[in-house]
């Protein structure tokens, strides 16, 4: 009972901890994060961090599985129930930029890889590639309603480039925006149409078999 006890308040302490680096992270930028701030706000001696951390790089590790986890469950709830492929990939660039907006510094630390000498351990990597296998099995799904010479994987890599795209100039240039707004939050739906124009079977013009 009492290690039980014991871990239960280690879990909670791990959790304080990122919650902190995270408000850190946000003021500051992703790659001011420091332990000797992080330990001031969380009431501790920097070394007692590391009985929860091994050291800085260990913790933006948990920091970016934290955010894939998140990423992942912010997608599937807002790609849920699309009627079509082209209503999905509305959802999923919505989705991204809503994260974003939501979770600046764990998009960051996810996304645009800010700290210098981070690596994601091999354990963060298989997370990161889960969600982005998920990437391509729906492009894959989307292949028999369209018509497009790209592989799965490219059709899933240009979504991704898109949506980032769109995601990091409306985080440099209006932050404080809302999803679908502003100059570049504004381009979500005429990006989709862009995609869905190029990518639509043709119809049959008179005289063709149908």
């Amino acid at each position: 009972m009492k290690s039980r006890r014991r871990q239960q308040t280690h879990d909670q302490v791990t959790q304080e901890i990122l919650a902190a680096a995270r408000a850190i992270m946000r003021e500051e930028g992703a790659a001011a994060l420091s332990m000797q701030e992080l330990a001031r706000r969380m009431d501790m001696r920097a070394p007692s961090l590391y009985n929860y951390f091994a050291g800085k790089m260990d913790l933006y590790d948990a920091l970016f599985r934290l955010g894939y986890r998140l990423f992942d469950a912010c997608v599937q709830e807002q790609v849920a129930g699309a009627a079509t492929w082209q209503e999905e990939l509305q959802r999923y660039l919505v989705a991204y930029m809503a994260f974003a907006r939501e979770n600046p510094e764990l998009y960051q630390v996810c996304f645009e890889r800010p700290v210098p000498g981070f690596v994601p351990s091999q354990e963060s990597l298989a997370l990161s590639f889960g969600v982005l296998q998920r990437g391509y099995a729906t492009a894959a799904r989307w292949r028999a309603a369209t018509q497009t010479d790209l592989s799965d994987q490219q059709m899933a890599d240009l979504v991704l480039a898109v949506m980032h795209g769109l995601t990091a100039l409306h985080m440099a240039n209006e932050p404080e925006l809302p999803v679908g707004q502003g100059r570049f939050g504004g381009l979500i739906s005429a990006a989709v149409a862009l995609l869905a124009s190029a990518w639509t079977r043709p119809h049959p013009t008179e005289g063709e078999t149908r």
